[in-house]
This record gives structure tokens, C-alpha cells and sequence, in this order.
């Protein structure tokens, strides 16, 4: 047998696999790797992505050697149903109700959860009211504290106070250009050759589905609802003290550093990572947060 084919031969493969399956009527999708028996780790994606944002991850080898990955799409994105908003209410909490009832379909009693983005609301709303389920959090970009909002939520922020006079300004975020730019500010130069255009085309087509940008202002509304959870979240840190890893781009524009650094205060013991990159750091950092979640989950979880 030649070296070529017995290093193939060797080489342990773990297929994603795809699945759809119904929760509260609604078709849900997720991204599966890895062995069901392993540890769990939920990874909720944030706007205006699905979870195609953790492709490369779900793909990794070493990461699904020794845990069971799972990836849903919030209802309205990606390949999971896409109801009109007249039907469906959208909110946080609605989508945090969707993600407990698939996680409870799937029989998932503990599990670590990857949180970025609008996932961390849907994540930490899981973890403050059922935190005998979380075993540790990952954070990427994912806001718990004042500290994270930039200059960037002074739109929505105005436009949560008055819909009418603000919905033009944010509609701007719907826009190739400023999807494009979620990808793309903040990144070195060095590394922006490593973002796959198609993650904004992707991203795009999705926004530009018939009815979709009304779901989206929706959320955009709803999202001021999320701070008033703030308060819990930071009491549940400080109470229950769970591991969390943060792996955050240090120049995001959308969630900023100083947010990374808040946890700090509620847990002084979490591992703090800033990347030199924006706000979809997986992009250009997914080896090096693949080998932080592995040696943190291995720590965590022993």
C-alpha cells in the first residue's frame, strides 16, 4: 500500500449532517457533527447570518472528535421556516422558546453553548432560567453588558423609541453593503483575503427573500427587550459562576471590546481572548478559536 493511501486511510472522517424537524409547528434546521454520546456544544448564530457561520467549525476534526456539535438556524433565517410576521412573533423570546423546544426534542440535558450575536440573548436566556443545563459558555461577540454597544446602536436605539422616523436610516443595515461590511471591517489587511465572499452574498440572498427585512425590523425592535435581561444574566454569572471562554474580535464595530472585558467584572475567572479582527472573527480566526474551545471545553468540563 503506497504512503498517500495510508495516510488516507488513516485519516478519521465526521461528516455535518443536515436536519429538519419541527418544533411548535415550524420547521427548524440544524447543522450536526460528531458523536451524539460526546459532550454537547450548542452553537447560536447572530444577525444576518445562520449557521453557516460555523461551517468550519462543525468541520473540524478535533473539535468533533471529542463533542457533539449542533447548529440550529433561527426561525426567519437560513433554511429554517420564514414565516411572515403577521403570523409569527418575532422576538427574542420567541426564538429562545423555538431553541428550548428543539433542544429538549433532540434530549439534550446538558449541554456548553457558543453564543454570538443574537444568539447570546437566546443563549443566556436559557442559561439564567435553566442553569443546570449549561455546562460552560462560549462567547464570541456575544453582549452581556452596557459596555459592548459602540456608536453603531445609536440607530436602532432610535429606532426602538420611534419606528416610523428611524425605519429608513435602518433599513440601511439590510443592504449588500452593510452586510458586506459586517464581514469585512475591523479584519487586517493581512487576513481579509481569508473571508469567502460568498459569506455576505449568502447572507444577502437570505435578507433579500420576500418579507424577510420586515421580520428583520421586527427584531431590530425587539431587541431593546434584551437589556432589560441584563440584570439577571449578570446575576447569574455572578451566582452560578459558569466557565466562559471569550473569544472576541477586538475591533468589532458592533459589539466592542469593552464589552469582552465587562464579563470580567461578574467572573473573574474567565478566559479572556481579544482576536485581531471584527466581528465574524471565525472567518479569519476559526483555527485558533477551534484549538481555545477545545483546550477550554477539556478544562471545563473535566
Amino acid at each position: 500500500m503506497s504512503t498517500r493511501a495510508t495516510a488516507t486511510h488513516l485519516v478519521r472522517h465526521h461528516p455535518v449532517r443536515h436536519h429538519t424537524v419541527q418544533i411548535q409547528g415550524y420547521d427548524v434546521f440544524y447543522r450536526e457533527a460528531g458523536d451524539p454520546a460526546k459532550p454537547a456544544l450548542v452553537l447560536l448564530h447572530g444577525f444576518p447570518s445562520s449557521s453557516a457561520m460555523f461551517r468550519k467549525l462543525l468541520a473540524e476534526t478535533r473539535l468533533s472528535d471529542e463533542y457533539h456539535l449542533i447548529a440550529p438556524d433561527h426561525i426567519g433565517f437560513g433554511q429554517s421556516a420564514m414565516p411572515s410576521h403577521e403570523e409569527f412573533g418575532y422576538s427574542f423570546e420567541r426564538l429562545t422558546e423555538i431553541t428550548l423546544g428543539l433542544l429538549d426534542k433532540l434530549g439534550l440535558d446538558r449541554f456548553a453553548l457558543y453564543i454570538h450575536d443574537y444568539g447570546a440573548p437566546v443563549g443566556l436566556r436559557i442559561a439564567s432560567r435553566q442553569p443546570d443545563r449549561v455546562t460552560a459558555i462560549v462567547t464570541q461577540s456575544g453582549n452581556a453588558y452596557m459596555e459592548g454597544f459602540t456608536p453603531f446602536w445609536d440607530v436602532l436605539f432610535a429606532h426602538a423609541e420611534d419606528r416610523a422616523a428611524n425605519e429608513a436610516a435602518v433599513r440601511e443595515l439590510l443592504t449588500a453593503d452593510a452586510t458586506r461590511r459586517q464581514y469585512t471591517h475591523g479584519v487586517p489587511a493581512d487576513r481579509l483575503d481569508r473571508v469567502s465572499p460568498d459569506t455576505w452574498a449568502l447572507d444577502q440572498a437570505y435578507l433579500d427573500r420576500p418579507g424577510n427585512k420586515e421580520i428583520q425590523l421586527q427584531l431590530f425592535w425587539d431587541y431593546q427587550f434584551n437589556l432589560g435581561g441584563y440584570p439577571a444574566f449578570q446575576e447569574y454569572f455572578r451566582t452560578r459562576r459558569p466557565p466562559v471562554l471569550i473569544a472576541w474580535g477586538e475591533h468589532d464595530e458592533i459589539f466592542g471590546a469593552d464589552g469582552a472585558r465587562a464579563f470580567l467584572r461578574d467572573l473573574p475567572d474567565a478566559e479572556l481572548h481579544l482576536l485581531d479582527t471584527g466581528h465574524f472573527a471565525l472567518e479569519t480566526h476559526g483555527e485558533e478559536i477551534a484549538e481555545l474551545i477545545r483546550g477550554f471545553l477539556r478544562r471545563a468540563l473535566a
